[in-house]
């Protein structure tokens, strides 16, 4: 028997997908599945998802006349950094708005949640829509939805707001998404884990400059006419040093999902009006530190669109990027910009969730004097981290992509005379205890 076909059959599913073998997947989870419902399968689709980078999902149809949305999740070396991966009955006793699923397997390699199905849309899948048609005029019901839904999010989280302890913060599974993703035995911290394996000694196209690792990491960056003071490799090191959970702890916690990106949440129009219902809390917890809780849902919501993070050759026709090597100087131009929806995102967030959030560390006390620092170089990480974003890497990006990525991600992770500078001043600002 070959070593794969010993692994779990949800890991032997996604490595499968992964190959092209979409028959092969099915068959594996449906065997899974048939385990965890002690009911036989007849027939499992997955779909064919570009929001969901780690996971798979779709639906199973149960012999008992069920028809279940399912979601397995996957995160290198989850056996040795996530305890406990599907806490949806945490969040739901904080009350959060989540979809709290019918059977849950946490295994390692066996990772699956499912659900009653549901007809509606993901928020991600509504939002692109919009974006495909720039139908701004329509927006206001997905606007709306999520003030409510950023306004309750606050709501939810301000009461369970207390001191965290090194050991009670260290054990939360959403340092898999950051700190975890930049170490690894006998590397620098912030130079190994995924950061070795996409970027360290590789070479990188970017739009007609072709660079390797050791000249790229100790470039300065200018991009659209503004110098931002780190290089990449410097933004690697202190993301490995002010993102390790200890130097974390003494912040403040709270209770969050911690990966609530929009293609982990419903657009429910079952009701009145339009609600956000989140789903698979893979990262969710009770001491996530609290400048980290709305991270993800604050980069990959807003930031990682239109297209260019999930879509990059779309990104390639739909963007112009310039890049020069101008001595120890990348100078870097495009034309790409926040969309009328993800502006309107930026806004909520900020006003309902970071305002009212640092607003409390400052009362508290507990608001660090670097959690600038802390903010943006978590932000710098969502995309550098999830997804290889070199031209001709694991994730797919082309040299017009990569470079627009790699861009952004120094946006958010330096500090400039910029879109982010100015909002991050104004939140900052409106924060009053």
């Amino acid at each position: 028997m070959s070593d794969a076909a010993k692994e779990p059959y949800a890991a032997q599913a996604r490595a499968l997908v992964k190959a092209g073998d979409r028959a092969a997947a099915a068959d594996r989870l449906g065997r899974l599945i048939a385990e965890i419902t002690a009911t036989p399968v007849l027939d499992v689709k997955i779909n064919r998802d570009q929001y969901s980078l780690n996971s798979l999902n779709g639906r199973v149809v149960l012999a008992d006349n069920r028809t279940l949305f399912f979601k397995y999740h996957h995160e290198d070396g989850e056996d040795q950094t996530i305890e406990e991966y599907y806490r949806a009955g945490l969040l739901r006793d904080a009350g959060f708005r989540v979809d709290v699923p019918l059977y849950a397997c946490g295994e390692p390699g066996r990772q699956i949640l499912l659900y009653a199905l549901r007809n509606d849309k993901r928020l991600a899948e509504v939002c692109h829509d919009i974006e495909d048609r720039r139908d701004w005029e329509h927006m206001d019901a997905v606007v709306d939805a999520q003030r409510r839904a950023d306004g309750a999010l606050w709501v939810c989280c301000g009461p369970t707001f207390k001191p965290g302890s090194r050991e009670s913060v260290a054990k939360e599974p959403i340092h898999q998404l950051f700190y975890h993703r930049l170490v690894s035995p006998g590397e620098p911290a912030g130079l190994g884990g995924r950061v070795k394996q996409f970027y360290v000694d590789n070479v990188f196209q970017l739009a007609q400059e072709r660079i390797p690792w050791e000249e790229l990491r100790r470039l300065q960056w200018e991009i659209n006419g503004v110098l931002y003071p780190h290089t990449l490799g410097q933004l690697f090191l202190e993301a490995g040093e002010r993102l390790e959970p200890a130097a974390l702890a003494g912040h403040g916690v709270l209770t969050a999902h911690g990966d609530a990106h929009n293609a982990n949440v419903w657009f429910d129009t079952r009701g009145g009006q339009p609600e956000l219902v989140s789903f698979d809390p893979a990262f969710a917890g009770s001491a996530i530190p609290a400048l980290l809780a709305e991270i993800k849902a604050t980069f990959h919501n807003i930031f990682a669109h239109p297209c260019w993070l999930y879509e990059p050759e779309r990104a390639a026709r739909c963007y112009q990027v310039s890049v020069i090597r101008d001595g120890d100087r990348l100078k870097v131009t495009h034309d790409w910009q926040l969309t009328p929806l993800r502006q309107a995102f930026l806004d909520s967030k900020g006003e309902l969730y970071w305002q009212p959030l640092l607003a409390e560390l400052k009362r508290r006390g507990w608001l660090p004097a670097q959690w600038r620092r802390i903010v943006r170089l978590a932000l710098f990480c969502c995309p550098t981290l999830v997804l290889d974003l070199r031209a001709g890497g694991g994730g797919g990006h082309n040299p017009v992509s990569s470079a627009l990525g790699l861009s952004i991600a120094i946006m958010l992770g330096s500090g400039g005379d910029d879109l982010f500078t100015r909002w991050l001043d104004a939140v900052s600002a409106k924060a009053r205890p």
